[in-house]
């Protein structure tokens, strides 16, 4: 089953989200699993949307992840929340 994540990161800025996205796209970005994913916001407290084929492709992707966002001094205010998508129409 499909699911949404909402990540909190705490005091994300525009150059921030940019340098940890050019890095993900040095290796495998998007992955296949990854459905849709969005950055929005003021600068300064940018949040993340994304929605995966499933949690397991999520979390499997997770560890390649938290390195990069680690390095860059990411840090999330406050735990992802999940949600079970119904329907998602990929135009």
């Amino acid at each position: 089953m499909s699911i949404l994540v909402r990540f909190n990161p705490d005091g994300l800025t525009k150059e921030t989200y940019d340098k940890v996205n050019d890095k993900l796209h040095d290796s495998e970005w998007p992955p296949d699993e990854l459905v849709l994913h969005v950055a929005f916001g003021d600068d300064g407290d940018l949040k993340v949307s994304e929605v995966w084929e499933s949690r397991e492709q999520m979390d499997a992707f997770g560890e390649r992840l938290m390195p990069v966002l680690e390095e860059a001094g990411v840090q999330m205010s406050a735990e992802p929340q999940y949600f079970d998508v119904h329907y998602v129409d990929k135009g």
